[in-house]
């Protein structure tokens, strides 16, 4: 692999699946996406007309819905795996549906994800898993947990049910051969679901890395971190896997950490994020032999980074222990060059009933808001795309 070679500006590649007009909606969803105030009117105006129960959701399905998400179920999404895995891009199916603070829905929620583990063991287009920590128990009780603090005779029988969740998922997991990738939250709760997911490592990785964690590297602790648990999977003889982004709670955390008064975990500068993020990769692939990674990332300098560093220690690209993965909707002239070229790459797939899944739209258009270059860089894409084809 050439190190000047620019995979990602080809634009006939991350674009093959699109249409003209679909092609054409997704410059109109990012062109309204890039205007700040419209995306806070959008928000208030759609929060309202969910509440109100107005006749919406058709409006959603048809445009910002099918943009960032792959169905209302696990059946409705396969005709887009399906789709994308001709073009060798996986899917990892993210039931996005949020909020929900009660031991059903708790319970429901190892359902959906065990259901997911069985439609993939027969599906080769979806290799991997994923939860969140606070789909199977309560935010406040992981913080409880993880401080130290006293639970009580509820909360410990509460807490039980969460390790047995997680133990349940990842039992399944292992039987299925499919990975599992948890993902990580607000630092204030992580400490427990660390503690919890290396328990399950210990268990389940014994040959391989099934269960996988998530370090979010705006922390600047989190280096530290994956040093310590590797020196302990060295020790204990069990395999790591890791998800590594560069985060998602930013503000939330500064503003805690202001409000408490203790020093923010988040890191410095946008620099030092980089930074931190690219030393884990290259940590991690100087330790291949014991850890496993995926590369959840939107930034082209890091994927071009884990590609040249692949290429330095004479690894395949398709070599198993490497993944990279983007969100669908995002990001496809990362993922789609990226597959072409042979390595693995998969995208997160997030799925579920249209107002079940609102918030995490929200989310989606808010960060493309306030992520600097992201959306102009999806628009200039997708600009130079239509431009091509007008060519033809």
């Amino acid at each position: 692999m050439q190190k000047t070679e620019r995979i990602f500006d080809n634009t006939e590649i991350a674009f093959s699946l699109k249409n003209d007009s679909e092609l054409e909606r997704a410059y109109f969803l990012f062109k309204m996406i890039s205007i700040e105030p419209l995306v806070k009117i959008g928000t208030a105006a759609t929060n309202f007309a969910i509440k109100a129960r107005l006749p919406i959701e058709g409006l959603i399905r048809s445009t910002v819905f099918d943009h960032f998400c792959g169905g209302v179920n696990e059946d409705d999404c396969l005709p887009v795996i399906d789709k994308m895995f001709s073009k060798g891009v996986s899917s990892v199916l993210d039931y996005s549906v949020e909020g929900k603070d009660i031991e059903d829905e708790f319970d429901a929620a190892v359902i959906k994800v065990l259901k997911i583990i069985d439609f993939a063991k027969n599906i080769d287009a979806i290799p991997i898993a994923v939860f969140k920590p606070t789909g199977f128990g309560r935010l406040s009780l992981y913080e409880k947990v993880g401080s130290g603090k006293k639970l009580s005779e509820n909360e410990q029988l509460e807490w039980a049910k969460v390790v047995e969740r997680y133990d349940t998922v990842c039992s399944k997991a292992k039987e299925n051969d499919v990975a599992v990738l948890i993902d990580a939250e607000e630092s204030w709760m992580q400490d427990a679901a660390d503690n919890l997911v290396t328990q399950m490592m210990k268990k389940y990785n014994k040959e391989k890395p099934i269960v996988f964690n998530t370090l979010q590297m705006y922390r600047h602790d989190r280096m530290d971190f994956l040093k310590k648990e590797h020196k302990k999977a060295i020790k204990e003889n069990y395999f790591l896997g890791y998800k590594l982004v560069r985060g998602a709670y930013m503000e939330k955390e500064n503003e805690r950490a202001e409000e408490l008064g203790y020093k923010s975990p988040i890191c410095e500068s946008k620099l030092a994020t980089d930074e931190n993020f690219n030393n884990g990769l290259q940590y991690i692939i100087d330790n291949l032999e014991r850890i496993s990674v995926f590369a959840g990332t939107h930034n082209e300098a890091s994927s071009y980074l884990l590609m040249e560093l692949m290429d330095k220690k004479g690894l395949k690209n398709n070599d198993s222990r490497i993944w990279f993965g983007q969100l669908y909707g995002m990001s496809d002239h990362i993922s789609f060059n990226l597959a072409n070229k042979g390595y693995n790459v998969a995208k997160y797939m997030p799925f579920g009933p249209v107002k079940d899944v609102m918030p995490y739209l929200i989310r989606r258009a808010e960060e493309n808001t306030s992520v600097a270059g992201q959306t102009g860089r999806e628009l200039a894409l997708l600009s130079k795309e239509k431009q091509r084809r007008k060519n033809l």
